[in-house]
């Protein structure tokens, strides 16, 4: 019996705000996407809003939306990829901006690798590259940290990242939960030297957009109003 083939996964970039389609998605994504009837997300909700804004004709209802469950120890990746040894393609979405940066998704790939499965990666926003290019900074060696330590290291871990900054060119991105970006500025001006340069780039792509490169020491003189707002932070030289 002839072995079927496996389905491809395809990695969806989602929006980051209100924004307009036709601005950040190629008509190629919504070709692929009113194609696919299996989806991997981050939020179910978000994304429907997000399919459904991006390919205005698709049936929502019909769909096989699968959550990311995240208040298990193992997630189930062989039963949420199922479908692809049985020849269908999937489509996995971030909350927000691209899928595998910042979320679980790469953990789904993976597995797909391992399966041969076809990964193919869609064109859309991303807010750590975009605000790395607009930052100033060395963009032919950088570091993306994630999320900055909650409460032990979290200043330590700050002065290691500026020492890679400044004394390797080596740019240094993080990011904190919107609602604690103040508290994340704060601790900066506290354990930065006031001569280190920091961008804050935030509401990326949005109406909104902020994106700023000064020293520390500026810094201190201009807060940001950056509360509740989606950033990212960048040290370097």
């Amino acid at each position: 019996m002839e072995q079927k083939k496996i389905g491809a996964v395809y990695l969806i970039p989602s929006f980051m705000g209100e924004q307009s389609v036709e601005v950040l998605f190629p008509e190629y994504n919504k070709l692929i996407i009113s194609k696919l009837n299996y989806f991997i997300v981050e939020n179910a909700r978000t994304a429907r809003r997000s399919l459904k804004s991006i390919c205005s004709d698709l049936r929502i209802d019909t769909l096989h939306i699968q959550e990311i469950d995240k208040h298990v120890d193992v997630l189930p990746i062989d039963a949420y990829l199922e479908p692809l040894k049985h020849g269908y393609d999937i489509g996995i979405m971030s909350e927000a901006g691209m899928p595998c940066i910042a979320d679980p998704g790469n953990l789904f790939v993976a597995k797909a690798h391992s399966w041969g499965a076809t990964i193919v990666p869609l064109v859309g926003p991303n807010s750590i590259i975009m605000a790395l290019i607009a930052s100033g900074f060395n963009g032919q060696q950088f570091c993306f940290h994630g999320y900055v330590p909650l409460k032990d290291g979290r200043l330590q871990a700050l002065k290691q990242w500026e020492q890679q900054a400044v004394k390797f060119s080596i740019t240094q991105i993080f990011m904190e939960t919107p609602y604690r970006n103040m508290l994340l500025f704060e601790d900066i001006c506290k354990v930065i030297s006031p001569q280190t340069k920091l961008c804050i780039a935030a509401n990326i792509t949005l109406p909104t957009e902020y994106i700023a490169t000064k020293t520390v020491g500026e810094w201190k003189l201009q807060t940001p109003s950056i509360h509740k707002q989606p950033a990212i932070f960048l040290l370097g030289t």
